[in-house]
């Protein structure tokens, strides 16, 4: 089991720590559904260091990353980030990740926890562009600051204009007394904020510092798992739920990041599902009545027939209804189609819904 930098900080503020893609990590702290309201309503910050880091350096940098990525990296600037998806050889997808642009042939990419050795293999094997990869993940922490009142909270750790950083851009700069660090305006919860790279070293420093310039704002340390109820308020796929090697972008709502425009890993398959229409597509969907999808739940059509299962569900603390996420036949993906949700011995009514759940 491996240890972020700051496991003994989490366990010091009493967090439940579990077992996770192989990390130790701080589950929740106070409890999930208050946890989730300090995001959506002052400021919270995650300990999310258990992500990888990979730097792909090099003249032909883009070239690879064009080939293994769904999503047009040569739109990104410098100082800017974008959300992508690494296409498998079969219709699936090996990860969904973030690209950012470090400098004209420098990029950063940053996987999912759970498929570092996956991704970082599944990269390398088709670099034959003598791209200078490198494999940061164990010398990085990551915090993600969220909340509302993120920018006025943190804006004294930092000379930078934190309400000039656009929605998925970023700078490299002094914060919290820690030179070369990247602020990042991205999140996985809708609520704003900003995500911090730093190296290990500093992450302590980095911790104290952020939980001390926002005391007066109303800052608490916040686990995984309401990260997860954020998260699926806003209908953001998580991977190994709602995306995997089986799922393609196009049955997942992820046309957005797939961009034909170029060539890349399995194109003209996913090309071709695009044009003729995908046998299944994800949805959202709310349940009309009391009761709490789970992922592996069964979703049934009015005549107990089954049609697909939910990958993704929960109580939603804002949204204050039983919603979630799977995948369902075309003829009942349209907001306003009538599901069922098979809970224990009970099929509960549920509406498809149009994605986010949480508007605000």
């Amino acid at each position: 089991m491996k240890q972020i930098a700051l496991n003994d900080t989490h366990e010091s503020l009493g967090a439940k720590m579990v077992p996770f893609a192989g990390y130790n990590m701080p589950v929740q702290y106070e409890g999930v559904t208050a946890e989730h309201e300090t995001v959506r309503n002052a400021l919270g910050v995650f300990d999310v260091s258990h992500m990888g880091e990979f730097l792909a350096i090099g003249d032909s940098a883009l070239d690879l990353l064009q080939l293994v990525c769904s999503n047009d990296i040569s739109k990104i600037k410098v100082g800017q980030a974008q959300y992508n998806c690494l296409p498998n050889d079969k219709g699936g997808i090996v990860d969904d990740l973030l690209v950012y642009r470090i400098r004209e042939k420098e990029f950063l990419l940053v996987v999912n926890a759970s498929n570092i050795e996956k991704d970082w293999e599944w990269i390398n094997k088709h670099n034959t562009f003598n791209v200078n990869l490198k494999n940061i993940s164990d010398g990085y922490s990551l915090l993600a600051i969220q909340g509302p009142k993120a920018v006025e909270a943190m804006q004294s750790l930092t000379s930078t204009d934190l309400s000039a950083i656009k929605f998925y851009h970023f700078e490299v700069a002094p914060f919290a007394g820690i030179d070369h660090v990247i602020i990042s305006a991205t999140g996985y919860t809708g609520s704003g904020g900003f995500e911090i790279y730093c190296k290990n070293d500093d992450a302590k420093k980095l911790w104290d510092k952020v939980m001390e310039a926002g005391a007066d704002f109303g800052i608490k340390p916040i686990g995984l798992a309401a990260r997860d109820t954020l998260r699926l308020e806003m209908g953001y796929c998580l991977y190994g739920n709602d995306i995997d090697e089986t799922t393609s972008p196009i049955e997942a709502n992820l046309g957005w990041i797939t961009k034909f425009s170029k060539d890349f890993i399995n194109s003209d398959q996913l090309k071709k599902q695009k044009e003729t229409g995908p046998t299944r597509k994800l949805v959202g969907f709310e349940l009309d009545e009391r009761g709490i999808p789970r992922k592996g739940y069964d979703i049934v059509d009015s005549d107990g027939n089954t049609i697909g299962m939910v990958t993704s569900g929960t109580q939603a603390p804002t949204v204050g209804k039983g919603i979630g996420m799977g995948y369902v036949p075309p003829t009942l993906s349209a907001p306003g189609s009538k599901i069922y949700i098979q809970v224990r011995k009970k099929a509960l009514p549920a509406t498809v819904v149009k994605l986010p759940f949480y508007k605000g």
